[in-house]
């Protein structure tokens, strides 16, 4: 998000998906946050890929910066099913079938 090589969808994505992790954590008892923040990063795992492939930069217009922030996308999206577990294992702790 901070060189603005992706849109602002991909912020406004992310973002929002923390907001409703906070929520969920904040809210011990409800299943439907935790849901929803499931739901949310299994959306933004895909929603993430599509915005990697289709924004990613060709190599001559590639600064440091830019590598830097793609760089961090791309981890952040290898971390997002290991989030995906450990949500799920919350989800199963709250009471879900």
């Amino acid at each position: 998000c901070m060189n603005y090589v992706f849109p602002a969808s991909y912020a406004w994505g992310n973002f929002s998906v923390l907001a409703v992790g906070i929520w969920a954590i904040v809210q011990r008892d409800s299943l439907d946050a935790i849901m929803m923040f499931l739901s949310g990063l299994l959306l933004t795992v895909l929603t993430d890929i599509i915005h990697i492939s289709v924004f990613y930069p060709p190599n001559k217009y590639l600064a440091d910066v830019k590598r830097f922030s793609i760089g961090m996308a791309i981890f952040s999206l290898l971390l997002k099913p290991v989030s995906c577990y450990l949500v799920y294992r919350m989800y199963r702790e709250r009471g879900g079938e």
